[in-house]
C-alpha cells in the first residue's frame, strides 16, 4: 500500500502535467511556439515526478530527475524505450526554445511536441493505472 502522501503528491503532479498540456494547446493555437515547446515538455516533466513520487524520490535538476526516470523505468522495461526517447527530445527542444537566442519554433514542431507530450503522459497514465492509482 502505498503511503497517502507519496499519492496525494503523485495525484498533484498529474494535475500539473493536465494544466501545463492544456496551457500548451492553447499557445500553439494562439501561434506561441516556443510557449508551447515549454509547456509540453513541463507537462511530460510533471507527469514523470509523479511517478517518483510514489517511490519518495525527488532531484534538484531536471536532468537528474530524467536520468534517474530513464534508468528506474526505461532501461529496466517499466516504461517502453520509445517513450524515454520521447522524453529525451522533449527536453532538448525545451532547452533550445528557452536558452538559444535565436531559436524559431515551427507550427510543425511544435505540433510534434505536444503529440509526444500526449503520447508520454499516456504512457505514464497507463503504468500510474497498474500501480492501482
Amino acid at each position: 500500500m502505498q503511503d497517502k502522501r507519496k499519492i496525494d503528491l503523485c495525484k498533484y503532479r498529474m494535475e500539473n502535467s493536465s494544466d501545463s498540456l492544456k496551457v500548451a494547446q492553447d499557445c500553439l493555437t494562439k501561434g506561441y511556439y516556443k510557449d508551447a515547446v515549454n509547456r509540453s515538455y513541463y507537462a511530460v516533466f510533471y507527469a514523470v515526478k509523479s511517478i517518483l513520487a510514489l517511490e519518495g524520490k525527488d532531484f534538484k535538476r531536471h536532468k537528474d530527475v530524467i536520468a534517474y526516470f530513464n534508468q528506474a523505468y526505461v532501461a529496466s522495461g517499466v516504461i517502453p524505450r520509445e517513450i524515454g526517447r520521447k522524453v529525451g527530445r522533449l527536453q532538448q527542444k525545451r532547452e533550445k526554445s528557452d536558452y538559444d537566442d535565436f531559436y524559431l519554433a515551427s507550427k510543425e514542431e511544435t505540433m510534434e511536441q505536444i503529440v509526444n507530450a500526449n503520447e508520454v503522459i499516456a504512457a505514464i497514465k497507463e503504468y500510474l493505472k497498474k500501480e492501482g492509482l
